[in-house]
């Protein structure tokens, strides 16, 4: 049971952590080696209590949410951190989401106190990790295939960088400059992050700002109890369909009923298909955090990201399905695509519960695409990985927005002006997809169109969903319009349709455009009165 702290006080440290957690991630930003990093910002960072359980996480990446506090209690189990210790783990049957996304965690002692007051955790990913494909996101059949898998291991003891861990993370990929670059910025923003909580704890009070997070977990179950029970109560079923794996499997079904009820959700995922050959499969880790994102939008106010949000949540998710693949399953597109789809099917659910809040289908896709070759210009080897925007979702209250990431996925764009300095890449097109948002009385928001030519012969890899099925529209109104991948050979202006997902070389000149999905519209449009009616 937390202690009572003065609202004041407690709404003051909510601030202060989440201060801590950002300026973690000014400083990853700023540190790190890779476009990735520096301009899309695809990274999380988070404070964690005494016992690993959340306390602070920056506006970051939403699918890192509800995760991260997995792979950082797995690191706690499987190697208790002394001082100066650094664990790093990127493992997703241990809380991680996919093997790009490498998580490191640190200890915070305070004074001589012989056990960690809390933990810091960053997690960023790396545009190459390993694997059967440059950028890591191969369509693979097993995990094997996608990179280098780390379960919590020491990558600094005692103040001591490991050199043995070091150089066998380094020989796993093909750019070691960059990934050594972006690793080491994730280990200073950990230091940033301890030296801040020691500075807390020295000026406040060990006592006081301990139990400040305890009572920041209370406090957020408390909110996102009464936000459940301000809903509908009931059972809700809906389902949805991911397109395919890449490989035979086609209409992949998701399906949930959530039930609320006295100010608590049980979220059921039964009945979702069974976990796939491609690797389409998410872990239960990317599966919470996909819940833990739907009900902390849909609070009236905002709700501090911590641990104590899920306490009035009971998720169910049958192991060996989709959405709660077990090992060897290949993942790397679960974390990406998968996740989208479980926010789709949340939402259609809840959409009876809260229809005033709840928006139409978003693009419903992270549009990945992953690039990597030798760039003869510079004699070295480059590995590119990048997400597309596409149309939001419109709703009871607003049209969707267009040209912009959605629900689980919050990175930037890859300005063009940085894509060329550091890649042999050129982009020839990138805009807004005109007329990709799905009619209604609220219209969605668009798509877009971005068109990149290839410098240098390179290996491709395009993981994208909404091909085959358009994001839904509600209360009447239309689908958004589905995506559509294209390439072209050499500068001929004939265009060849490609796959959702797909792995291919390309030669110096050829081409490739991703128009990405609109939101589905909301409400049916009123017909506009003709003259003669006047």
């Amino acid at each position: 049971m937390a202690h009572r702290v003065d609202p004041i006080e407690l709404e003051l440290f909510n601030h202060r952590f989440s201060a801590i957690t950002e300026e973690m991630g000014l400083v990853l930003c700023k540190s790190g080696f890779s476009p990735n990093i520096k301009e899309r910002r695809d990274f999380s960072c988070a404070l964690l209590d005494r016992c690993g359980e959340l306390v602070a996480h920056a506006a970051h990446i939403p699918v890192h949410l509800g995760s991260t506090s997995i792979s950082v209690r797995s690191a706690i189990a499987k190697r208790p951190m002394r001082r100066g210790d650094v664990v790093v783990v990127n493992d997703p049957f241990a809380g991680g989401t996919h093997l790009p996304d490498i998580t490191v965690v640190a200890p915070v002692f305070l004074a001589a106190s012989r056990q960690p007051f809390a933990y810091v955790a960053d997690r960023a990913h790396h545009a190459d990790i390993g694997g059967m494909s440059p950028g890591s996101m191969p369509l693979a059949t097993e995990i094997f295939q996608e990179g280098l898998r780390l379960p919590p291991v020491r990558l600094v003891a005692g103040g001591e960088m490991q050199p043995d861990v070091f150089d066998v993370f380094l020989a796993n990929t093909r750019v070691p400059e960059e990934r050594e670059g972006d690793l080491m910025a994730q280990i200073a923003a950990l230091r940033v992050g301890a030296a801040r909580v020691e500075d807390m704890a020295h000026r406040f009070g060990t006592l006081n700002v301990q139990r400040a997070m305890d009572a920041l977990k209370e406090y957020a179950a408390r909110l996102m109890g009464r936000t459940l029970a301000a809903l509908r109560p009931g059972s809700y079923h809906a389902t949805d369909l991911l397109d395919d794996d890449g490989f035979e499997t086609r209409g992949i079904r998701l399906a949930v009923t959530v039930t609320l009820r006295g100010g608590r959700a049980r979220v059921d995922f039964s009945g979702s298909a069974p976990q796939v050959t491609g690797p389409l499969n998410a872990n239960l880790a990317v599966t919470r955090s996909a819940v833990f994102y739907v009900f902390r939008s849909l609070a009236p106010a905002t709700i501090p990201a911590n641990e104590g949000l899920m306490r009035p949540i009971d998720i169910r998710a049958p192991a060996g399905t989709v959405v709660n693949a077990l090992p060897p399953a290949a993942v790397a597109g679960g974390n990406v695509e998968t996740s989208q789809r479980i926010v789709d099917v949340l939402l259609r659910a809840l959409a009876r519960a809260a229809p005033e809040r709840v928006p139409a289908a978003s693009c419903g896709s992270m549009n990945n695409v992953a690039v990597g070759g030798f760039d003869p210009h510079r004699r070295q080897a480059f590995s590119y990985y990048e997400t597309i925007g596409g149309g939001a979702g419109a709703s009871q209250q607003r049209e969707g927005a267009s040209c912009l990431h959605t629900h689980m996925t919050n990175t930037l764009n890859t300005p063009i002006e940085g894509l060329e300095a550091y890649y042999p890449l050129r982009v020839t097109a990138y805009g807004r997809r005109w007329g990709s948002g799905g009619h209604g009385l609220r219209r969605g928001g668009d798509g877009i169109v971005r068109e990149m030519e290839f410098l240098c012969p390179a290996r491709v890899t395009v993981l994208s969903e909404r091909r085959r099925f358009s994001p839904y529209g509600l209360s009447g109104g239309r689908d958004g319009r589905r995506g559509r991948n294209r390439t072209g050979i050499g500068h001929e202006n004939a265009w060849q349709p490609l796959a959702g997902k797909a792995s291919f070389d390309v030669r110096s000149g050829d081409r490739l455009r991703i128009e990405t999905a609109g939101g589905g519209g909301w409400g049916r449009a009123r017909r506009a009165r003709s003259r003669r009616g006047r």
